[in-house]
């Protein structure tokens, strides 16, 4: 643990730096593979909308003491009763099991939950059923892509506004989008299911990608502003230097949100069994877990790629790559090294000069000054070292009439 917190010190003072910036061709072909499997996931297989977004129905079947080939078992009972869409059948934690299909009349469902208590030799009060009509999943989409676009756009402004530039907007929701679609692509690659559970789950990544990028992007605003008037890095070079300054935040965060999701998600598949529970904590992981990659070595290398091209950014990475022609610099400086302090006077070295000064009878107000040393700077007043009380009271003439 001290050797992180050592490694988070360098990177931050800048002893340390990881050259993220530098290769943003490698972190782009990284979120392009990652694009295009979330493409090959969503164009091949599609995405396995749960039956609030299809309509249909769906068996629950609890305290079942025999799960013996349940799913070929609960399948059977539903062919023979005059299912004909797909049967999809799911455990449920240790005694339980989920069965869906498509949508039946009222009658025909009570048959087959009179079947189902039977074959799994359960009272038929353990059976329930629930009709799903594909009315509310098209409500609930279209009230989710309305949510998206009026977050998209309250954020771009946002942006806009605060950080002075739409190109950090920009890169933003470039990462944004790229999170959104890698964790809706594993979702069609894996088959999980998609259900409103998940759609918050996708709605919830987008507050904490946004959240991360723009502590990323404050600091890079901080550092270029700076170094655009001290002229010692080049703008690449501070935006990396911010990136490494907040990366270990960064990674603490994303550990930290991710462990208490990682043990629900865990939890979720092992014991609980399919469930709003198992899917709104299987969209956080995945989204949590990406947007991480995206905040720290996507959005800034795109912010860098956008603005390495303004008159300004030009004219100061001109200015910097010239001084340092001048004085024979190779790259940028490192901020964290100690810088050399001034020569202080004699008397302010402690304790062991003022014993010495005291054992040559000398008084404490007449320790060598500066001058007295032969180091650089003006000679002080005998009374300089002393604090305002000890100096000696001005004797006042007398006054005139």
């Amino acid at each position: 643990m001290s050797r992180f917190s050592a490694l988070g010190n360098d990177l931050y003072t800048g002893r340390r730096s990881f050259d993220i910036v530098g290769r943003r061709t490698v972190w782009y072909l990284t979120a392009a593979v990652l694009i295009g499997l979330s493409l090959v996931g969503l164009l091949g297989r599609g995405l396995n909308f749960g039956i609030e977004f299809r309509g249909g129905t769906e068996f629950r079947v609890t305290t079942v003491s025999e799960l013996a080939d349940y799913e070929q078992r609960a399948d059977q009972v539903l062919r023979a009763g005059g299912a004909e869409d797909t049967v999809t059948v799911t455990r449920l934690g240790d005694d339980g099991m989920r069965i869906q299909t498509g949508e039946m009349p009222s009658a025909q469902v009570e048959e087959l939950r009179a079947d189902l208590a039977e074959e799994f030799e359960v009272p038929v009060g353990e059976v329930t059923s629930s009709l799903v009509g594909p009315s509310w999943g098209e409500t609930v989409t279209t009230r989710a892509l309305l949510a998206l676009g009026v977050f998209l756009a309250l954020v771009t402004v946002v942006l806009t506004v605060y950080f002075r530039t739409w190109k950090m907007a920009a890169a933003a929701l470039v990462a944004l989008l790229h999170d959104v679609a890698f964790t809706v692509g594993v979702y069609a690659l894996l088959g999980i299911e998609v259900s409103p559970a998940s759609v918050i789950g996708f709605l919830t990544i987008l507050g904490y990608s946004i959240y991360d990028t723009i502590v990323v992007f404050d600091k890079v605003r901080e550092n270029t502003e700076h170094e655009l008037e001290a002229r010692r890095m080049t703008y690449a070079e501070a935006a990396n230097h911010a990136v490494n300054q907040t990366l270990v935040r960064s990674v603490n965060t994303s550990v930290v949100a991710l462990l208490p999701v990682g043990a629900i998600l865990v939890m979720g598949i092992t014991v609980i069994g399919p469930g709003t529970l198992l899917d709104l904590a299987a969209a956080l992981f995945i989204g949590i877990a990406v947007g991480t990659f995206s905040s720290v070595f996507l959005a800034t290398p795109l912010l860098v790629h956008l603005r390495e091209r303004e008159p300004e950014v030009v004219k100061h990475d001109k200015a910097v790559a010239t001084r340092r022609a001048r004085s024979g610099e190779t790259g940028p400086p490192d901020v964290g090294a100690p810088r050399e302090s001034a020569p202080v006077a004699a008397g302010a070295s402690g304790g062991a000069t003022g014993q010495e000064a005291g054992a040559s009878g000398t008084a404490p107000s007449e320790r060598a000054t500066p001058a007295d040393t032969g180091a650089p700077g003006r000679q002080l007043h005998p009374y300089a070292q002393r604090g305002p009380r000890n100096q000696p009271k001005r004797k006042r003439g007398p006054r005139r009439g």
